[in-house]
């Protein structure tokens, strides 16, 4: 298992590969439309610094934590939009500078939480490691958002297995977000790894089984991509409901992509 350091020092180096292609935009590239609807690059780099400064806060403070979600009310959406507000009121330069800091926030802040001590967060309080995983999957979902609008292809890494694992953990979390009664069984799951590894998780046994690339199923798993432009395959029908509705993040059911949106492959 995967101890904080670790994912924190690939949290670390996914963001400086996100830095590297916001870096060289221009002014009027933050304003391209990205393919989740009304959202720019600079929507998406304000989402993502909101959501480092509230997971910093729940990692230091969890009383602040608390009160500032009761402020922000039942509506997630609603939420989500007033967190980004005040970032996305900035300049280009200094929304970079501002999501900069939010990373190193966020760091620093979960990197100090005592061993064995849980964080507080928006469905369940989590293990520091496990938070910052989530962290790693918002930054590889909003960040593959971002070279889709300006048309670059980012090159995987094995450090989309925090991503993967997650995927995997909310799978029942999928289920009961839309009010369904998530398979008593677990499933197999069985992915090559971009380097060619092969990473499993449930018995081998398992009657439902999903196989394919880890890529396909992280972008899966973040809605990044329809299942119908990927290649995984789902036995059983169990299997096949899950590939439907797979979420990995926290919030409400939502569509994704359309078939054939985005369907080249990074």
């Amino acid at each position: 298992m995967a101890t904080v350091d670790d994912v924190l020092a690939d949290l670390t180096t996914q963001g400086d590969d996100l830095d590297q292609v916001l870096s060289g935009l221009s002014p009027e590239q933050w304003r391209l439309p990205t393919p989740a609807a009304g959202w720019t690059i600079a929507h998406q780099v304000a989402h993502l610094t909101a959501s480092d400064r509230h997971a910093a806060l729940a990692a230091a403070d969890a009383e602040a934590f608390h009160a500032r979600r009761a402020e922000a009310g039942a509506d997630f959406d609603a939420a989500v939009d007033a967190g980004m507000a005040p970032f996305l009121a900035q300049p280009p330069d200094r929304l970079l500078a501002e999501w900069r800091a939010g990373r190193a926030e966020v760091r620093d802040a979960l990197a100090a939480v005592p061993p064995g001590q849980k964080v507080p967060w928006i469905v369940v309080p989590m293990a520091p490691a496990t938070l910052a995983s989530t962290r790693l999957m918002e930054m590889f979902a909003h960040g593959q958002d971002i070279a889709d609008a300006v048309g670059v292809q980012p090159t995987p890494t094995d450090r989309i297995v925090h991503v993967a694992h997650l995927g995997v953990r909310t799978r029942d979390f999928a289920y009961q977000a839309r009010g369904l009664t998530p398979p008593a069984e677990e499933f197999r799951v069985e992915l090559t790894s971009p380097s060619g590894r092969l990473w499993t998780w449930g018995p081998a046994d398992a009657q439902q089984k999903v196989t394919g690339p880890a890529l396909d199923f992280c972008l899966l798993v973040t809605k990044r991509r329809h299942r119908d432009d990927l290649a995984l395959v789902a036995d059983g029908p169990d299997a096949d409901g899950w590939l439907t509705i797979a979420q990995a993040y926290a919030g409400p059911p939502t569509q994704g992509r359309a078939p054939g949106q985005s369907a080249s492959r990074p």
